[in-house]
This record gives C-alpha cells, structure tokens and sequence, in this order.
C-alpha cells in the first residue's frame, strides 16, 4: 500500500467518525423531539378529559405559542392534536411507543393513520431497519407491503418453515414493480432487462438484505451450461436466492427447472457458512390452489409469487388475507 494510499484511509476514518457522530446526534434530537410531543399529547389529551379542551382551546394555544417563541415550528392546531392523537394511539402499548421514538415525526404521523396493531408495528419495524424516508415509507403502505408480506408468510412450505434461516417476513405473495414500462406481450427477456434496469426499484420491493449478484449467472453440471435469471444474496438469512422469471401463468413443470438451480447452487456455488439457497419462482399469475398442490411435494426451499405492473387494491388483499387466515383456523380446528 503506497503513501497516498495510507492518507486516503486514515481520512476515511475521520469521515466515518464524523459521519457516525452526524448520525447519533440526529437520533438523539429525534428522540428528544418525539418524547416531547408525547408529553405535549398526554397534556392536551387528559385537559380534553378533564377539562373540556376543545379545538377552539387548542387553536388558542398554537397561537399563544407562536406568539411566545416564534422561532418554535411545528406547533400549529393540527400537529397538536395530532400530538394528542399520537398519545392516545400508543398510550397502552410500551412496545410500540419504543420503536416510535426512532423514527420520524413525519413517518410516525404517516403509521398512526394506519387501522390495525400489527400494521403500525410491521411498518415500525421495517422504517427502523430500512431507515425509510417519508416518501419510502408512503411507497411501501401504499403498495400494501404488509398484506402482501403476510399472505407470503401464512402460505410458507413445510421446507421453507424447516429451514436453519428464518425466512417470515422476507418475501412476499406478489411483487408490485408499476416502475416498469412493459408491452402486454412482453417476454421474459423484456421482464428481465427492466428489473435490471430498474434494479435500485426492484431492490426496494424485494426489501432489506437483498444484494444483486448477477444476471443469467452461469452454473456448470457435467460439462453444461446452465443460467439462472436473477441471482441475489441475502445478507441476514445468510442464503443464495434464485430468481426465475416466467411472463404466464404457473405451471407445476415450472418447478422442475428451480428445483435443479437450487441444487447446483449449493453443491458448486453456496459457500461453507452458508445456509441453504431459496428460489423464487416470479410469475405473472398463478392458482393459488395448484401453487398449494405443487409445494406440497418439493424438497425445495421454494417460494411462487407473482409480479403485478399496477398496485392491487388494498381491499382485495385484506379480502384474501382474511379468507387465508380462516382457511388456516378451520385446518388446525
């Protein structure tokens, strides 16, 4: 390593230092923020109780602030008694009131308009890990991340669930990728280039973890050629993941060929360490119950998703969860 070298890497140093320095005063300001508007809500939500407050009391209020330390931003009517709505939400939830703190006012405000439990703490969790923006985060609720990933979850082969990884909650029932510009007739080589094309979008669909290694990576048996589509490493489950890419329908002879990519992978490819490799089948559409039937039988660690180029309605997703959830009650009843 040569002189310049060596300078070049100790002011890397000094960078990182500065820029981890950046990094925790921000988190600290955060914090300090959001546990002030949880006392200012706690405030303004028992003087509502107590005392009558109305919103006449509230707007009062906001102008007497502004009018006391105008420098202060961020006090108007509507933030408070967004600041009440935000005590009252998480008042009887020390869990989630915990991973509010790390995140944003902004994204906190974007959570609480969510209807249920387990969505505020799915969508906490991911805009801690994923360190999402407002505009990030929007994207993902607006997409139904959580439905679509939940789906995913509760349709997991006995292979998946068998795994030394835990894969709940990393892949997802179908992947919304509206950012491609596809004819109707595409073919799978239109499908491929766009999401290579498009792979930052594509990566953010996939989620946290997911890092591009190549395309039509090349895998050598007995002196032939093989090449799978996509081929992504995960960072947390620690696993090669396949992607085949299929522009129709699904078809259980589908399988055939993932099932031998995953076999490949692990006897060439996978490293010592590593756990097993995963392979997603991406389609454009599927039966769910031929889906079912065919899973039932492979060894491998297998999922079948399917890719949608416009958003699926939220209520169809609920819809379908819903009959899912059911459909698993009545089975273990």
């Amino acid at each position: 390593m040569d002189k310049n070298q060596i300078i070049n890497k100790d002011f890397q140093t000094v960078l990182s230092q500065i820029q981890n320095a950046k990094q925790k005063a921000y988190s600290s300001v955060n914090t300090i923020l959001i546990e002030l508007y949880w006392e200012i809500g706690k405030y303004i939500s028992t003087k509502t109780t107590q005392e009558n407050w109305g919103k006449g009391v509230v707007k009062e209020l906001a102008t007497f602030l502004k009018e006391k330390d105008p420098t202060s931003k961020g006090f108007g009517d509507k933030n408070l008694w967004l600041m009440k709505q935000f005590f009252e939400t998480y008042k009887e939830d020390e869990k989630l009131y915990t991973l509010c703190r790390e995140i944003s006012w902004s994204n906190n405000r974007r959570i609480m308009s969510l209807q249920t439990i387990e969505e505020r703490e799915f969508y906490l969790v991911l805009s801690i890990k994923n360190r999402y923006s407002y505009r990030e985060l929007d994207k993902q609720i607006n997409t139904s991340t959580f439905e679509r990933t939940m789906i995913a979850d509760k349709k997991l082969s006995t292979v998946l669930k068998e795994l030394p990884q835990n894969v709940s909650g990393v892949f997802k029932d179908s992947y919304i990728v509206d950012f491609l510009d596809l004819p109707h007739n595409h073919k799978e080589k239109d499908l491929q280039n766009g999401l290579i094309g498009s792979l930052k979008e594509f990566i953010l669909e996939l989620g946290l973890g997911f890092a591009f290694i190549g395309q039509e990576y090349r895998v050598q048996v007995g002196n032939e050629d093989f090449y799978i589509d996509l081929l992504f490493f995960h960072r947390t489950l620690q696993c090669l993941v396949a992607f085949e890419l299929k522009v129709g329908k699904f078809k259980p002879s589908d399988l055939g060929q993932l099932e031998f990519y995953l076999e490949a992978l692990d006897r060439d490819v996978k490293q010592p360490q590593e756990n097993p490799s995963i392979g997603v089948l991406l389609c454009r559409e599927k039966n769910d119950e031929v889906v079912e039937y065919a899973l039932s039988r492979t060894l491998s660690p297998t999922i079948i998703s399917q890719y949608k180029t416009k958003l699926i309605p939220k209520e169809i997703l609920q819809q379908k969860m819903n009959e899912l959830y059911e459909q698993l009650e009545n089975e273990e009843n």
